[in-house]
């Protein structure tokens, strides 16, 4: 299996379509991670990007991500990504947590006016 997370440094990068990089860590048969590796994004928002194809490439499943708007949501789940939201803190926690079955969808979508990385139309 192949998880990929939104990341900044070492942690969950809060919005998928923003992050500095994607972390893919493959996992064996027992759950352990075997393989690590990073994607730059190209620059733009994800979900108008082709993250998503290049994640469906390297054979990603899972998405555990802090937030992403609902277009990244489609696109990923669209190409067969299970998309895990709310997730927050070290990588290798958050993917620990994950597979203890302690980390859950939270059903939480960026409308890209509260996250600050758009301007609100309203705006002056």
């Amino acid at each position: 299996m192949k998880i990929a997370l939104p990341s900044n440094g070492t942690h969950v990068d809060g919005h998928f379509g923003h992050c500095e990089f994607f972390t893919i860590l493959t996992l064996d048969d027992a759950q352990n991670i075997v393989a690590r590796e990073t994607v730059t994004p190209p620059p733009g928002c994800g979900c108008k990007s082709n993250i998503v194809s290049t994640l469906v490439e390297k054979g990603v499943s899972v998405m555990l991500a802090g937030n992403m708007g609902q277009g990244a949501v489609n696109l990923l789940e669209a190409n067969h990504i299970q998309v895990v939201r709310g997730c927050s803190g070290p990588i290798d926690d958050v993917v620990a947590q994950w597979l203890a079955g302690k980390i859950q969808d939270q059903q939480i979508v960026c409308d890209h006016v509260d996250c600050g990385h758009h301007e609100s139309p309203d705006a002056n």
